[in-house]
């Protein structure tokens, strides 16, 4: 079966009670309806094209934003904005847990994130303020390289060839965004 964000490809073409079936496009009453939305909000693929979207977005207003102010404070406003935006989220949603809910091992890692996000984005910030954000943001995307190296040595993922080539295009258009 073909799949587009992570949503199966199935025609159904007899006449059948209403029923519904995640992501089917399918023939019942007379109507042809298409169930996707659904899929498509818990599709991985939605979700990392949205960030793409959103990633390239920060690249641009932050170059904008960082022009007459030190980097480093720009990112601490930026840190405070998202702070207040996900406690927005979790209020909202009612998905706040308790810290004893989560596990020590959990918790280590999920700090040693925040620190690794924390100089990801002093450094970008920096980046941004001396190069221009179209030279930048590309060189920052060579990180998509370095998580399948990690991922690969460190938690043990398997990267078929095909992967590894796609991989290769990505740090061989950084370094030619970069250098020339």
């Amino acid at each position: 079966m073909s799949s587009f964000f992570g949503m199966k490809n199935y025609v159904q073409l007899k006449t059948y009670p209403r029923a519904t079936y995640p992501g089917i496009l399918y023939f019942a009453d007379d109507h042809y309806e298409l169930n996707i939305m659904k899929n498509i909000f818990t599709s991985w693929q939605m979700w990392a094209v949205l960030s793409a979207v959103f990633a390239a977005l920060t690249a641009i207003f932050a170059k904008v934003g960082i022009k007459d102010i030190n980097s480093d404070f720009a990112t601490f406003i930026r840190t405070i904005v998202i702070l207040f935006v996900l406690a927005f989220i979790l209020l909202a949603t009612g998905q706040f847990q308790p810290l004893s809910s989560i596990s020590p091992k959990a918790i280590t890692f999920l700090v040693l994130s925040g620190i690794a996000t924390g100089a990801s984005w002093l450094c970008y910030f920096r980046a941004l303020k001396l190069g221009d954000a179209s030279r930048v943001a590309p060189v920052d995307k060579f990180s998509v390289v370095l998580v399948a190296i990690f991922s690969l040595v460190f938690l043990g993922e398997r990267i078929s060839l095909v992967h590894w080539l796609g991989i290769a295009l990505i740090a061989g258009g950084a370094v030619i965004l970069a250098v020339f």
